[in-house]
């Protein structure tokens, strides 16, 4: 029994031409690989996927990641087709103002897009994410259930093309796929040996299967390439991709060897049908090859949109069917359904904030490790929380204790146990993937992941980083070493331009905690914080617990919980009138406590405000962050021991900043604070500075 009947045939044809419209009419594009995937993709969305157009959220749904984003318009023409709420009006809109078609697919705009995709290798490696997140779901709420028998077993099927697999960062998530045996993933590649600069041959000539069957990897091929001639063979291709699906011990791809652009007269099998309009003859050609009318555009033949639309009452079945064999495990786990609800809802506890620790003052204590505790206080009240690092567990402090790691049982070593739900993830040096997996787990539903590494090493997660914001998903990222306080290690592993770099990016918070206490409740922020992702700075040296009040007044310091607003009065001027103001956060708040001390005893009235999160500070209304840094005080300074570049809109034109402008050295790290100028005296001396500008004909002087 052949898997296409004729009109699914013509729903192929008609979708390529679809395809070689929209670009057309937008100017633009990347046609190509949409034209030659129609077949792959309606195979997808007419006869593998479990999904129901008419609920894209559905909860009991497999994922599909289209990873080359460039060729959008493979995923698009199946929404489309498949009845997902897009029509013929937004296939002729591609790529303009408002259209629900932009260039690139884009979560949380179009119906049916999983995620964002577009950099090439985001997609593929945010997937393993997804499936990661799909088994430990599954471990945590139905583990009794035979394989296959659960609601919470799914696949997530992926499109990949060789752009895809040439960027490094798919070369971590796979290797890390392969050593979970993440058997819930199947990645459909296409190796069609086209790139923009035409053949790959030039660039990519490795056996990508013998190198994902060295990853571990269950691996097939499927050639529609002859000599006879050129046969999109889907009875093929189905019975690949179906054997994939049952291959559960082990992620799985399938190579599919096609000829980009195909029927295309002249342009199919180059690079300019990859990245640009065919032409008006050439998609005349196109269209004649596929009986279709040259000069009729976006046009349906009769009866094909009535046949792909019956993907909604197939849909809706299978939706059904979820529904009872969820409904039939709520029933008999009742706690565990309560708590998914609660999950998938992003809901935290009620009472969390009675488990967050409470450091005692004068001691000191690393951030890094204040955050190791917190995270473990928090754990037992938090089923949902896991994470780990990129092999820096005990750099970063992110092990939950006593819990197994995440793996397959066959995977523990001497020191860690490995279970199918562990809770500690172990990522390995692949800081780039770890970002994405991350994002993946944070996209598939309500559990929240952590990922620790360096601080300096944010610049390997950037790229997914960005996604992340891009997309307004809750990734967490643990960054701990966060400056020159990490001493002998030297610059290369010296933070001086991370924290600005990572402020520029709209929509990441950037949480810098001055003490132990502020660590504990900017946890509690960025887990409650689910519109986008935060990232958590932490201290390797110790750094002291300051003495804490009710309300900064006097020598009393503010309550830590005022970290949730970004920025406080941590330490209030004598008469509450401040005459300079100075801002800090982390390590370096200690040097504006110091200074404010020595200012105060020489009759300037100053205030400390310590600044653990800027984007949350920028949240609060107007009236409070007037409050905190009021117009009328223009005496500004900022302490922080990186670029002063984010500081200019709080320190304003009369202010000063104390910052790190350069690289910093291997020596201790007390000793760099010193040569390099990020100590209480130069905070003395820029809060003069800073008054003597604000009173240009005064007295003041920088050695009052």
């Amino acid at each position: 029994m052949t898997v296409f009947d004729e009109t699914d045939r013509l729903a192929v044809d008609t979708a390529k031409i679809l395809a070689a419209d929209a670009v057309e009419q937008a100017g633009s594009g990347h046609p190509g690989t949409a034209i030659s995937l129609a077949p792959a993709a309606y195979l997808l969305y007419q006869k593998l996927m479990r999904h129901d157009p008419t609920d894209p959220s559905w909860e009991g749904r497999d994922r599909f990641i289209l990873s080359c984003g460039h060729s959008s318009l493979t995923q698009y023409v199946q929404l489309f087709l498949a009845g997902y709420g897009l029509e013929l009006s937004d296939l002729e809109h591609l790529r303009t103002w408002g259209a629900l078609t932009p260039g690139h697919p884009e979560y949380g705009l179009t119906p049916g897009v999983e995620m964002t995709t577009g950099p090439l290798g985001q997609g593929l490696a945010t997937a393993i994410g997804f499936a990661a997140s799909a088994r430990y779901q599954r471990e945590l709420f139905d583990p009794e259930t035979a394989a296959g028998q659960s609601p919470f077993d799914r696949t997530v099927w992926v499109i990949a093309s060789e752009g895809d697999l040439e960027e490094g960062i798919t070369s971590e998530a796979s290797s890390w796929a392969g050593t979970q045996q993440l058997g819930n993933v199947v990645v459909l590649y296409d190796s069609n040996h086209i790139s923009i600069e035409d053949d790959t041959d030039i660039a990519y000539t490795e056996d990508v299967l013998a190198r994902y069957k060295a990853y571990g990897w269950h691996t097939q091929s499927v050639d529609w390439t002859s000599p006879q001639g050129y046969r999109e063979d889907a009875d093929a291709l189905a019975s690949a991709l179906r054997a994939a699906q049952a291959e559960t011990s082990r992620p799985s791809i399938v190579q599919l060897r096609t000829i980009i652009g195909w029927p295309s007269p002249t342009k199919q099998n180059t690079g300019g049908i990859h990245g640009s309009k065919l032409g008006e003859s050439e998609l005349a050609g196109l269209k004649r090859a596929l009986g279709f009318q040259p000069d009729a555009h976006f046009v349906l033949p009769e009866g094909v949109l009535a046949h792909t639309r019956k993907a909604r009452d197939r849909g809706a079945a299978a939706h059904r069917d979820w529904d009872r064999s969820f409904r039939d495990w709520a029933e008999t786990h009742p706690d565990r359904a309560a708590l998914y609800r609660r999950i998938h809802d992003r809901e935290l506890p009620a009472d969390l904030t009675d488990h967050l620790p409470v450091f005692p003052a004068d001691t000191a204590l690393a951030t890094r490790a204040a955050s190791g505790k917190v995270i473990n206080a928090l754990a037992p009240a938090l089923p949902e929380l896991w994470g780990g690092s990129a092999d820096l567990a005990g750099s970063n402090n992110t092990t939950i204790e006593g819990a197994d790691s995440f793996g397959p049982r066959g995977r523990s070593t001497g020191a860690w146990k490995a279970a199918p739900g562990g809770r500690v993830l172990h990522f390995g040096i692949r800081e780039h993937a770890m970002a994405a997996i991350l994002n993946g787990i944070a996209l598939d539903g309500g559990t929240r992941a952590f990922g620790g590494t360096f601080l300096i090493f944010s610049d390997y997660q950037r790229p997914a980083v960005r996604l992340a914001a891009l997309m307004g998903v809750p990734s967490l990222f643990v960054w701990t070493h966060d400056s020159i306080g990490l001493g002998e290690d030297g610059p290369t592993h010296q933070p001086v331009e991370q924290l600005s770099t990572l402020r520029a990016i709209p929509g990441l918070s950037v949480v810098r905690p001055a003490d132990a206490n502020e660590t504990a409740w900017a946890w509690y922020g960025m887990l409650r914080h689910t519109a986008g992702p935060s990232g958590i700075v932490l201290t390797r040296q110790k750094v002291p617990t300051l003495p804490r009040g009710e309300a900064a007044e006097g020598e009393v310091l503010a309550p830590a919980e005022l970290t949730l607003r970004g920025g406080y009065v941590l330490a209030e001027a004598a008469g509450g009138v401040p005459e300079v103001i100075l801002i800090a956060t982390g390590s370096e708040v200690q040097l504006a406590l110091q200074a404010r001390t020595a200012l105060q005893d020489s009759g300037v009235a100053t205030r400390v405000v310590s600044m653990p999160c800027v984007e949350w500070f920028q949240e609060q209304d107007a009236d409070y962050r007037q409050h905190v840094l009021p117009d009328s005080v223009r005496a500004r300074v900022s302490v922080e021991a990186g670029l002063a570049l984010t500081w200019a809109p709080f320190v304003g034109d009369a202010g000063r900043s104390v910052s790190l402008e350069h690289f910093g050295a291997s020596a201790p790290g007390p000793e760099l604070y010193e040569r390099f100028g990020i100590t209480a005296d130069a905070v003395i001396a820029a809060a003069h500075a800073s008054l003597a500008a604000t009173h240009p004909t005064s007295s003041v002087s920088e050695s009052d």
